[in-house]
This record gives C-alpha cells, sequence and structure tokens, in this order.
C-alpha cells in the first residue's frame, strides 16, 4: 500500500548517512496512528544523531510536533511567493495562522495545538 511504500522510504532516508536530511511531506499516505509513530521516529532520530532534518509538511500537528525553527511562506504559489528568515515554532506558526485569520493554543493537557478562534 502507499503507507508502506511511504514508510520504507523513510527508513531509507533515515538510513543513509548524511548531515542534513531533507524529508518531503512524511506523513502522505500514512493513516492518524502512522503518522504519530512517524513523527516519532523522525524526532528521536534527528535528537540522536544531532543531525539537522528540513521536514516539508502539510499536517499541522505533525509539523508543530517536529520542528523547532519554520519558514512560513506568503504570496500566491508558483507565481509571486515569498519565503520568511527561520522563526522559532509558536511566533511562526502564528505568522501563519495570521494570514489564515485564526489562531491557535496549547492544549495544556496533551500540547496538541488547538484553533483558539478566528480573528476579526
Amino acid at each position: 500500500s502507499g503507507g508502506e511504500l511511504q514508510r520504507v522510504a523513510l527508513c531509507l532516508c533515515l538510513g543513509k548517512p548524511a548531515d542534513v536530511y531533507l524529508i518531503d511531506e512524511p506523513s502522505a499516505y500514512l493513516d492518524s496512528e502512522q503518522r504519530l509513530h512517524a513523527t516519532r521516529v523522525i524526532k528521536r532520530f534527528i535528537l540522536h544523531s544531532k543531525k539537522t532534518g528540513f521536514v516539508v509538511e502539510h499536517d499541522f500537528i505533525m509539523a508543530t510536533y517536529l520542528a523547532d525553527r519554520v519558514i512560513v511562506f506568503d504570496g500566491q504559489p508558483s507565481v509571486d511567493a515569498h519565503a520568511s528568515e527561520t522563526q522559532a515554532l509558536v511566533p511562526g506558526m502564528n505568522s501563519f495562522l495570521k494570514q489564515l485569520e485564526i489562531t491557535f493554543r496549547r492544549d495544556p493537557e496533551n500540547a496538541r495545538p488547538r484553533i483558539k478562534k478566528r480573528i476579526c
């Protein structure tokens, strides 16, 4: 299945020695349980190997769990897009969500991001 292939691809990527790991949408084709497991594997690997991981991810929860710094893009994709400087996770996510006119908070029990309200 696509999820099995995605997990194999992730293992192949992390199994090669490198100083920087470029990982594009590791959650693609994975169900929610597999996504959580994949985030743990990636985060532990990067931390224990003391390497850098550059992850492109569209799953908001996975991205916030993996990242300590983010780059926020704005503008029109493929036409007039702009990338920010790297930012700490919370200010960067707040900047991104402000573009969408929403904010988030961390759930005090499990630290998951929760949509807070629409900005007026």
